[in-house]
């Protein structure tokens, strides 16, 4: 877990469904932090904050709609935002509001599929954010079971929502026929998440989920768009960039300990991903912190 996170104890009670906080404020007060629950923010007039979620640092615009996992790193700060009348809407609930049972019913699947990619953060389109914000601004005002179904409607309304991207390890979309990670894809990327500092081969994953090279190396392309060792810089890169953030380690020692074997590789592929270097990421995350 980063250390620079503040961990926030929310004050949902287990009474509750969820909780819901209404703002309207002239500027982002609350630090980099994490909690157990789940947690879906709208922003909106804040064009110009700096929203940080896990490692991906991103300028938003005047829409903003997100789904953080449990225990997900995030927060949102001033930066360049001018707008002095920030509308910011909460929405917060435990992670056993919906048992794994009852997720695995065929009518959650869609639920169920976005909870499972909250833990990489999920990003709504301005298009999505216009169908759900009159829903999401007068949930304060619904009381009792109304406000449940209305909840259950918003998230409906999101999980079936095609044009969503997680913003932490990629940018995947948020597929309606659910397939774009199959099990057998999830496997793999277990594997190499387990093993990335290693010397990872093509044919030690291929074996992993049963396939051939060749086979495996069509089967991952054609699931992400992108070849092996492209899908395996990435998940580097994502334990790099929490390594800068969370250690004191050198970029020397981070490179090597991220499977890199090659300090002139890493710099180019960090550049490439994140466009600054891995020192550049390093001052620039700590410079955007606040903390009260």
């Amino acid at each position: 877990m980063n250390h620079n996170a503040i961990k926030e104890v929310t004050p949902l009670r287990e009474t509750e469904c969820f909780t819901v906080f209404h703002r309207e404020k002239e500027k982002f007060d609350f630090p980099y932090h994490y909690h157990e629950e789940f947690e879906l923010n709208m922003i909106l007039h804040a064009k110009g904050a700096r929203r940080i979620v896990g490692d991906r640092m991103e300028e938003i615009d005047d829409f903003e709609l997100v789904l953080t996992g449990p225990n997900l790193p995030h927060g949102w700060f001033n930066h360049r935002c001018a707008t002095k009348k920030i509308v910011e809407v909460t929405v917060q609930w435990n992670q056993d509001l919906f048992s794994e049972h009852f997720l695995n019913k065929n009518q959650l699947n869609f639920i169920k599929r976005m909870f499972e990619l909250s833990r990489f953060g999920i990003k709504f389109s301005k298009e999505t954010i216009e169908k759900v914000a009159p829903e999401i601004l007068t949930l304060h005002k619904t009381i009792g079971f109304n406000s449940v179904i209305k909840f259950m409607l918003i998230l409906r309304e999101l999980s079936v929502s095609n044009d969503a991207k997680t913003l932490v390890e990629g940018d995947m979309l948020l597929d309606k026929s659910l397939n774009f990670r199959s099990r057998r894809l999830d496997a793999a990327f277990a594997f190499m998440n387990k093993n990335y500092s290693a010397l990872l081969t093509l044919k030690e994953v291929a074996d992993q989920v049963n396939m051939s090279e060749v086979s495996f190396s069509r089967f991952i392309k054609k699931r992400t768009g992108k070849t092996f060792i492209d899908n395996l810089n990435e998940i580097r890169l994502g334990h790099a960039t929490r390594m800068l953030i969370e250690t004191s380690n050198t970029v020397a020692e981070i490179c090597y300990l991220c499977g890199f074997n090659n300090i002139s590789n890493f710099n180019r592929a960090f550049k490439r991903k994140k466009n600054c270097t891995p020192s550049e990421y390093r001052v620039n995350f700590s410079g955007s912190r606040i903390f009260i």
